[in-house]
Parts: structure tokens; sequence; C-alpha cells
């Protein structure tokens, strides 16, 4: 048989799709998707919760579905889309490393479900978030914060970190910074019950300027 009559063969060039097919499918993919939502939702840990980006999780499920469908219905246009695709660039930068991880559950979810293999869609997901979920609220390690102040004398460095030493469950200087007589300095503290009070006794201290206690995700540059 040569490529044209390959090609011309129709069975293998189209397949139909049923409306009961792509409804189940898409609705499938959606509640996977929505599903995955509610999970990136309620185990965000970061400092800045972006729901723009929690709710591409269900239209990347939906549309991989979409496209996986057409795929397997017409192998001529699977071919088109190969290439259509790969012209696609994205610039957005993933702030969090674990966002790659729920961008890629979300498109496997739509690729599976599109491929018609709805149960594995369904317990892979359900277990995937309970594992996701599980281990965002487990933690080994006490929260650090970055702890920034600013004053104006060295000598009003040593009575703060005095005081760091006795309210810190543990600290570690991260920089230090001397900017036309003002010193700023960052430190990085585990969480205490008296973390939120530290704030206001280093206040407290002559020649202190300003006080930041900030959340600590573990990355820092200067």
């Amino acid at each position: 048989m040569t490529w044209a009559d390959f090609l011309n063969n129709a069975n293998i060039v189209s397949a139909e799709l049923s409306v009961t097919s792509i409804t189940v499918t898409m609705l499938l993919s959606f509640a996977l998707g929505l599903f995955i939502f509610m999970v990136y939702r309620f185990s965000y840990k970061g400092v800045m919760y972006s729901k723009s980006f929690n709710l591409t999780l269900i239209a990347n499920a939906m549309i991989t579905s979409v496209i996986i469908l057409a795929i397997s219905s017409n192998i001529i246009l699977s071919l088109g889309m190969v290439g259509a695709l790969s012209i696609v660039r994205f610039r957005s930068a993933i702030k969090d490393p674990i966002d790659v991880a729920y961008l890629f559950w979300a498109i496997g979810m739509g690729i599976v479900s599109g491929a018609g293999l709805w149960m594995l869609a369904v317990v892979s997901s359900v277990l995937i978030g309970a594992i996701m979920f599980l281990f965002s609220n487990v933690s080994d390690v006490k929260t650090p914060y970055l702890l920034v102040v600013s004053f104006q004398s060295e000598e009003t460095n040593s009575l703060v970190l005095e005081l760091i030493e006795n309210e810190a469950i543990n600290y570690r200087l991260k920089s230090k910074v001397f900017n036309g007589g003002n010193y700023d300095v960052t430190f990085e503290i585990k969480e205490g019950k008296e973390s939120a009070y530290l704030v206001d006794k280093i206040g407290n201290i002559k020649n202190v300027t300003s006080v930041a206690l900030l959340s600590y995700d573990g990355d820092f540059a200067v």
C-alpha cells in the first residue's frame, strides 16, 4: 500500500466523534481542572497567590483535552497540529517551582481525558491531589522570616543583635549594607512566639529608623 493509499483510507484519516464522548470528555476535564484549582488554592503557601494562574490550570486541562480529541480523530490534522503548536512560545516566568508541577498536572489530565482513559485520569488526580495537599501542610522546619532593620549608628547594631539573640529561636545574618550614614541589615530568623513583638521592641531602640518582618521562602537576593 502506497502512502497515498494510506492517507486516503477513511478509517485512518478521520474518525467521527460523538456528541456524547465530546461532552463527557469536556466535563471530565473541567471537573479535574476544578479539582486541581481547589488543591492549588488550599495548599498554596507562597506570598502572592495568583488567581489568574490558578484559573489557567482549568483552561489548560480543557484545552489540552480538545487538542487530544482532534488529534485522535484525524491523523492529518494531528500532523498539522504538531507543526502549529511547535511555534508557540510562552514568556511568562514561573516564580515558584511547584507551579510547574501544577501546570504539568493540568496538561497531563487533559491528555489522559482526551485519550479516553477516564478512570486513569480520576484515580491519578485523586492520588496526586492528596499527596500535594498532605506534603504542603507538613513542615519539618520552623517557618523562616526576614527581619530588615535600618539604623544610624554602629552602636545600635550591638543592641539589635543582643535583642535578636534573646528573642529569636535561631537567626543568621544575610546582609549588611552601609548607605550614606545609614545601615541596612537583614537577618533570617526562625519563627518564635514573640516574632511579631520583636519588631516593636527593635523599633523602640534609639537610632533605629525602620524595622520590617517579611515572610521568607528560602530565596534571597541582595
